[in-house]
């Protein structure tokens, strides 16, 4: 028995340093992407789907309003008229006058996606092909319209992920949260993206074409769907759209939460990671190196030089990611928050294959197998 754990322990932690190895090589040839140079710069509708008051909402969508780009429009949406985004949304656009922008009222979502519902409302007011769609918590720097612009000059692109640097808030658990997403997830899509292509897309911030979304059969096709960005970018690759991962990095600005919000939000994400991917979820084992080498040297002492092999590879992939790609100041200032993160983001992954119920927005929903999910009456 002790001789089979230990086996065991072997594989999986062999397996996480492979893992290791292919996420040092995918963040070496992303950065190696020539970035393009627009020399078209092809009109723009941002698409703005809000929903309450937030910490930085006024900041976020300033920063869109601010872009060094000529021609491009602003719509953004809430549910109803006593949103508390609502008069944010509306006073930018009076103080940007210079700017095209509408503020739209959808009217309570049929469907469990609100998100899905804002989205495809405002498709069908924008006035151009090429469509950022962008989350309320995203803030971008001036050129990034410019840089998206650049991107789509590639006639075969119709579908691109933008990669965001997590800025935490003040509580402890959002700080962990960010470090996850600046060097476990964005590993992650790296190593899918070497080994497959990117056949999904992720994150706040995408940016499609309306020829695309009129061949998946609209927006709202995805209202059924929590995961409703990776199920576009899925479609996308299967009707043989070009889909890619921009090199317009994205704020991604996530607030200060409690312990027990913050536990909410990530298991929320495990689970929905759990229907959308069943078979990638369980492989995502392999992406835990620190946690893996720590209980094989606790189970078998001797191999400890496995750990600091791990701890080794591990540093320099958080270097890749964190550093040279996102460039974020929390892990260069607070570099020991990875391995407590990736002992916690462990846990997480493996509270992750249990329940199929989760909290979003203020309602309660159950998660199904084939990735849609309904509101709990």
């Amino acid at each position: 028995m002790t001789t089979a754990v230990t086996l065991l322990l072997v594989a999986l932690a062999a397996g996480s340093l492979v893992f290791s190895l292919l996420a040092i090589e995918a963040a070496r040839r992303y950065l190696r992407t020539p970035v393009p140079t627009p020399a078209a710069l092809v009109p723009i509708s941002i698409l703005k789907p809000l929903a309450g008051f937030e910490a930085g909402l006024e900041q976020n969508l300033r920063s869109f309003f601010e872009q060094d780009y000529p021609n491009y429009e602003i719509l953004m949406a809430v549910s109803t008229e006593g949103d508390a985004a609502l008069p944010v949304a509306r006073r930018l656009s009076e103080t940007y006058p210079g700017v095209p922008s509408q503020v739209i009222i959808t009217g309570e979502p049929p469907y469990p996606n609100r998100k899905v519902r804002s989205v495809h409302v405002m498709i069908a007011e924008a006035r151009h092909d090429l469509l950022v769609m962008s989350d309320s918590d995203i803030r971008v720097q001036r050129d990034f319209l410019g840089s998206i612009a650049a991107e789509f000059q590639d006639q075969n692109l119709a579908l691109t992920t933008c990669p965001y640097r997590a800025v935490a808030g003040e509580s402890f658990w959002s700080r962990l949260e960010a470090v996850m997403m600046n060097t476990e997830f964005l590993s992650g899509i790296l190593v899918a993206r070497m080994l497959e292509g990117m056949r999904f897309a992720v994150g706040p911030t995408t940016v499609a074409s309306r020829k695309l979304i009129e061949a998946i059969g609209g927006f709202e096709s995805l209202k059924d769907y929590l995961a409703e960005d990776f199920v576009l970018g899925r479609r996308a690759a299967e009707l043989g759209f070009g889909v890619g991962l921009s090199r317009a990095v994205v704020e991604h600005h996530i607030g200060s939460q409690s312990f027990r919000a913050n536990s909410a939000h990530r298991l929320r994400w495990m689970r929905s990671t759990r229907r959308s991917r069943p078979a990638g979820y369980l492989g995502q084992l392999f992406t835990y190196p620190l946690p893996l080498a720590l209980l094989l040297a606790v189970w078998e002492p001797r191999l400890w030089p496995v750990l600091l092999i791990a701890g080794i590879l591990r540093a320099v992939n958080v270097w890749q990611t964190a550093g040279r790609i996102l460039h974020d100041p929390l892990v260069r200032r607070h570099p020991w928050l990875v391995v407590l993160q990736d002992l916690f983001s462990f846990v997480y992954w493996k509270a992750g294959f249990f329940g199929s119920t989760i909290q979003w927005r203020g309602g309660r929903f159950r998660l199904h197998r084939d990735g849609t999910f309904s509101r709990i009456r």
